[in-house]
């Protein structure tokens, strides 16, 4: 019953999205702008889950349809990739070993950091059962 409204929704959340970028320089994609929209107006109660979730579900199982002009695109281009296969493996691999690297020196470091102790801080806890036994309460 939804399925035309939801996606009607989800459209003018993506149309509202990349007109925002465009009149307003703003330096996001259109549909993240439009996804970020479309999220707060879930959360304020504006639009309801009900009414966009059944295209939703089409949306995302049809998704490998959407993969197809990167396809396309790569079969287009297979002489020049042919050319340079190396410069664009070495590119990958290295982007992915630099964020390897720094997300595990980032790690190293937080984990190096001593942690407080909440009860140096703020002594030890006592539970209202506690106090009672002490002759607090």
């Amino acid at each position: 019953m939804y399925g035309l409204l939801g996606f009607i929704i989800l459209a003018a959340f993506h149309l509202v999205g990349v007109w925002l970028q465009h009149v307003g320089y703003i330096p996001l994609p259109g549909n993240v702008i439009g996804l970020l929209l479309f999220i707060f107006a879930l959360y304020m109660r504006w639009v309801r889950l009900e009414w966009v979730e059944q295209a939703a579900h089409f949306l995302l199982k049809h998704m490998l349809l959407f993969f197809i002009p990167y396809v396309v695109g790569i079969i287009a281009f297979t002489p020049l990739l042919g050319e340079h296969w190396f410069s664009i493996l070495a590119g990958i691999g290295g982007s992915t070993t630099a964020v390897l690297l720094v997300t595990a020196w980032s790690a190293r470091r937080w984990k190096s950091q001593p942690s407080i102790d909440v009860e140096q801080v703020q002594g030890p806890a006592s539970s209202p059962m506690e106090k009672r036994e002490e002759g607090m309460l």
